[in-house]
């Protein structure tokens, strides 16, 4: 596997973005908790990949281009907020994340970024917008009926994007040149004879060239 391509849904943190738009983010915020596994790493080895840009930007751009082709209106960029759920926002935390300038808010894409960085896949989200959360006044709190049925209207549009982003990513030869591919060139501190060689064994399926670095 060389890409990871996300579609979730997304409740609205700004008021210009509106119901059945997508938004494809260039940014994360992540308010998970442990109880998400969060690495690869740990117990004899271990590792610290960057997060600078937890998207990557080649996939960012055919999926942007994809969902624009599909009739959607896109969104470019802009900063996804990860709560933990299951719940939805307090009203206090969803103006609290409005005023950080956070775009969208979702309770997917974290861990899982982090942990196609260190897997060195190229990882991208298409959010499907479907609500307001809590916060505008003019707008009813966020329930699951509000989103199943916004998710179904949009069900096609994501369907179209993902049968076009894939074939746009086949046949491609060489590493990403956004990084992604090479994540682990400088990410390992444990030198290789301080290496677990259990460890050295759980990372070969998910960060499999982690001991030759």
């Amino acid at each position: 596997v060389t890409h990871v391509l996300a579609v979730s849904a997304v409740g609205i943190m700004k008021k210009h973005i509106v119901p059945g738009d997508i938004v494809v983010p260039d940014q994360l915020f992540d308010r998970t908790k442990d109880i998400r596994p969060h690495t690869f790493f740990g117990d004899g080895i271990a590792g610290h990949v960057s997060m600078a840009d937890p998207f990557c930007d080649e996939l960012r751009q055919a999926a942007a281009a994809a969902a624009r082709d599909c009739g959607a209106t896109v969104h470019e960029g802009g900063t996804y907020v990860c709560m933990e759920g299951p719940q939805f926002s307090t009203l206090a935390e969803s103006e609290l994340y409005r005023s950080w300038g956070c775009d969208v808010i979702g309770m997917t894409n974290m861990p899982e970024a982090k942990l196609a960085r260190e897997a060195e896949m190229c990882y991208a989200t298409v959010a499907m917008v479907t609500d307001y959360d809590c916060w505008h006044p003019d707008h009813d709190h966020v329930t699951v009926d509000a989103i199943i049925k916004v998710l179904l209207a949009n069900a096609d549009n994501g369907r179209a994007l993902v049968k076009e982003v894939a074939p746009a990513l086949s046949g491609r030869t060489g590493a990403c040149e956004a990084g992604c591919h090479t994540a682990l060139d400088d990410a390992i501190i444990t030198g290789p004879d301080a290496r677990d060689p259990e460890m050295t064994k759980k990372l070969s399926a998910a960060a499999g060239r982690a001991p030759q670095t």
